[in-house]
């Protein structure tokens, strides 16, 4: 499996010549030890690639020429998940497994029962998402969104084709919601805090249309919730 790189200017002439420097290009000389002649990915993390051959190998900088381009399309089904701030490094042990499941994009939202915070750790959370796009090998990098609040979940969850959300009291298996016959372009998943979700907000989510599910019967914490729902939602739908 050839390495994948995520690079703003991606080049997209076959023939032509692109140097991968700084942390990417530290990264693939010395880490990897990337050698000439080698072939490696690099992504916009939008869709487009680049399928290059390494020609020359710096201290801390790679020279690549492009054999192939090409583009992927997004897949028919958008899956958003809002992902109850959890305490320290749960947030991004959240984001790095749901990136690998194939989210396209995690809301972070400040839930009744949150007791974790992340307005100024957005950016960071980012770059893992960044990193773990390039470990999955992915060529779209999920949009990290946040904080937001109940009022903001309740409107997404009302312009979802399918709205999930999880909720350990529930006796509706996720797995009842599948086959649909309606085209799903959008499915949004919540996951609660820690602590659950609190009343009011899940008979606030209920009224705005969405299905309150059990997510089997043993209980995840809030940052392993995700992947279990989004890897549910893409067996269920056959994007798998």
């Amino acid at each position: 499996m050839l390495p994948l790189f995520i690079v703003k200017d991606l080049p997209t002439s076959v023939g032509s010549r692109y140097t991968l420097g700084g942390d990417d290009g530290h990264h693939g000389a010395r880490v990897l030890r990337i050698q000439a002649g080698e072939q490696l990915l690099l992504t916009d993390g939008q869709g487009s690639w680049s399928r290059t051959q390494v020609l020359e190998v710096a201290k801390k900088s790679l020279e690549l020429s492009v054999l192939e381009t090409g583009f992927e399309k997004a897949l028919p089904t958008t899956i958003t998940v809002v992902q109850a701030l959890p305490k320290s490094d749960r947030a991004k042990e959240a984001i790095e497994l749901m990136t690998q499941a194939g989210v396209d994009q995690i809301i972070l939202w400040n839930a009744q029962r949150s007791i974790g915070r992340a307005e100024k750790g957005i950016d960071k959370l980012r770059i893992v998402a960044h990193e773990a796009s390039k470990q999955s090998r992915r060529f779209r990098t999920p949009r990290i969104d946040g904080v937001v609040n109940t009022a903001e979940v309740v409107a997404l969850v009302k312009g979802a084709d399918l709205a999930i959300v999880l909720h350990e009291e529930s006796d509706i298996k996720l797995s009842s919601l599948f086959p649909t016959k309606v085209s799903i372009s959008s499915a949004v998943i919540v996951v609660g805090p820690e602590g659950g979700l609190a009343e009011t907000e899940v008979a606030l989510f209920k009224e705005a249309g969405a299905h309150i599910c059990l997510l089997g019967r043993p209980i995840f914490r809030s940052a392993h919730a995700g992947i279990a729902a989004i890897s549910a939602v893409n067996t269920g739908l056959k994007i798998w």
